[in-house]
């Protein structure tokens, strides 16, 4: 049974829908633990009503970076987790973090990856007249928004769109894809050729959507 940790730092949807897909569909793995940097995130109470442990990190109690690190790590490492998923973890993290839980460490990013790192990738998306968007789901390692590509989802971009409504296609592309690259973690289903992930029995890692 695979032990699994979910970072936070707001709502938690995509915690919620990892949640809900691993006891839906009897993944041979549990969430034991939801850790939000923010003690005000409303994805804590969805975790406690479910039963699952909860832990707040706040970074406003730490001088720098590598001293809030240090002590996620120890909050993370109580659970001795086998895999670290960010469900909208708004915090960038050093090299050492990462280096910790290198291959065992999962993000989503609301773009088609390399493109659009960063923040407000869906008003720059439009900016750049970009006739689909996406989303991505990918290992983390010290360069931000990089790392190995586990699944991608491809969404239109429509006419008359605003960031708000092609965020919300987005989303619900990641609530689909989500669950799904975790599950294929939990299930040992990847494999890794150099510095690239793929399906090992060739199951299709990218979703379009009309």
């Amino acid at each position: 049974m695979k032990r699994l940790v979910l970072l936070i730092s707001g709502r938690g949807s995509n915690m919620e829908a990892i949640v809900k897909a691993c006891r839906a569909e009897g993944w041979p793995a549990q969430v034991v633990a939801v850790i939000s940097n923010r003690p005000d995130a409303g994805g804590l109470q969805f975790a406690a009503q479910h039963g699952i442990a909860t832990a707040v990190v706040d970074h406003k109690a730490f001088a720098s970076r590598e001293d809030f690190d240090a002590e996620l790590a120890r909050v993370i490492d109580g659970f001795a987790p086998d895999l670290v998923v960010l469900a909208g973890f708004m915090r960038i993290l050093t090299p050492g973090f990462t280096a910790r839980y290198a291959r065992r460490m999962l993000n989503i990013h609301p773009s088609l990856l390399p493109a659009f790192t960063g923040l407000h990738t869906h008003e720059r998306a439009l900016e750049m007249g970009c006739k689909v968007a996406g989303v991505t789901v990918h290992f983390v390692t010290a360069e931000l928004d990089h790392g190995a590509i586990v699944m991608q989802a491809v969404v239109p971009v429509l006419a008359g769109d605003d960031a708000p409504s092609l965020a919300a296609r987005v989303l619900a592309a990641e609530h689909r894809i989500y669950p799904q690259s975790v599950r294929w973690c939990v299930e040992d289903a990847l494999v890794w050729d150099g510095e690239r992930v793929c399906h090992r029995d060739g199951a299709p890692q990218q979703l379009l959507l009309n």
